[in-house]
């Protein structure tokens, strides 16, 4: 089956509009909005949507037969801040949502959402930053109390913040910072995993317009809490009889990922994948020649591993696009994309 075209630069174009979109863990309305309104504009036919009581988006796509019927699952929550506390000075401190580097956001724009909705902008600063008055500058830990976000706006103290609107529990959005290079890199917070979001929509993409369905009905998760472990836990329905996690393959010293290959990962934190979906996605990269690498990642989990910690019985693989530097400034490429949306296509048509 050679009739998939896959249409990359709209797939890096959604990608750009969803990182664009801020959704930092319990705070992703916004960008569920977005991905709702996108995968609609694909006009495939029989296509259903709703939003979850927990807020995570539900797709099903109709397939051509019933009886083994499949789950598709990425996230498009994130990590970011929320105030903890308000310094008598009038700065913030912070507590992380996910697994925030600490190092990694250092001089990061932000923008503070207030409750009702007030927006202020701000920087992550280590505590008394300048390395003309703190010899420690340097060298000093950062950490959840070090750190803190110096506000552009005029307070001298904690009445006065509160005054603007900001109080604990407001979420702390961190600048994406997104480019997309002449050489065909996107950099940019939260590519883990908005980019498996924007792979599942070019999949599904080509497969429309080649006049294809899946194989099997097919739910599409679109979670919006696995940077704490449990997105993937709730939505699906019972009956699954396979679950494709598609999350960021990550790249590094000792790992087989890269950014221009899909990652196929048969063993993470959580323990080893499926022996028969690894060797299902093995076998339909080979078959269509879509460069993959094979990968297990020691310090990592996806919302396979809270769909099966949940109870679900189906089995689960996970692919996804290889991404440099994860949890920092992230980077991947339109080759991973473009393999990644082809291989999930290839698995939904099998």
């Amino acid at each position: 089956m050679n009739d998939l075209q896959f249409d990359v630069d709209q797939i890096i174009t959604f990608l750009v509009g969803l990182l664009e979109t801020p959704s930092p863990l319990g705070y992703t309305v916004e960008a569920v909005t977005y991905t709702q309104q996108a995968f609609a504009a694909l006009n495939i036919p029989n296509i259903t949507m709703e939003v979850t009581p927990k807020g995570a988006l539900l797709l099903h796509w109709p397939g051509r037969a019933d009886d083994a019927p499949r789950g598709v699952t990425a996230h498009l929550d994130t990590l970011g801040l929320m105030v903890k506390e308000i310094k008598n000075d009038g700065r913030l401190k912070l507590t992380n949502l996910g697994g925030v580097t600490w190092p990694a956001i250092e001089m990061e724009g932000v923008t503070v959402r207030t409750h009702d909705d007030r927006r202020y902008r701000g920087t992550v600063l280590f505590s008394n930053p300048s390395t003309h008055v703190n010899r420690e500058t340097h060298t000093g830990k950062r950490d959840a109390k070090s750190m803190e976000v110096r506000l552009d706006i005029i307070t001298h103290s904690a009445d006065e913040t509160r005054a603007a609107g900001i109080d604990v529990g407001d979420f702390v959005i961190l600048d994406p910072r997104v480019e997309v290079t002449e050489s065909g890199f996107i950099r940019s917070r939260f590519l883990d995993d908005k980019a498996g979001v924007a792979v599942i929509y070019g999949a599904m993409q080509a497969m429309h317009n080649a006049g294809l369905q899946p194989a099997q009905d097919t739910w599409f998760l679109i979670a919006n809490y696995e940077e704490v472990g449990h997105g993937g836990s709730a939505g699906f329905p019972d009956s699954l009889a396979e679950v494709l996690a598609v999350d960021m393959g990550a790249v590094g010293e000792g790992q087989a990922s890269d950014e221009f290959s899909v990652s196929i990962c048969v063993k993470d934190a959580s323990g080893p994948y499926h022996f028969e979906m690894n060797n299902k996605l093995r076998r339909l990269a080979a078959e269509h020649d879509i460069p993959a690498k094979v990968d297990i990642y020691p310090y990592y989990s996806s919302d396979g591993s809270a769909y099966w910690r949940a109870g679900g019985t189906g089995r689960v693989g996970l692919v996804g696009p290889g991404v440099d530097a994860s949890h920092a400034y992230e980077r991947t490429h339109r080759d991973s994309l473009h393999h990644s949306a082809h291989l999930i296509a290839r698995y939904l048509l099998d």
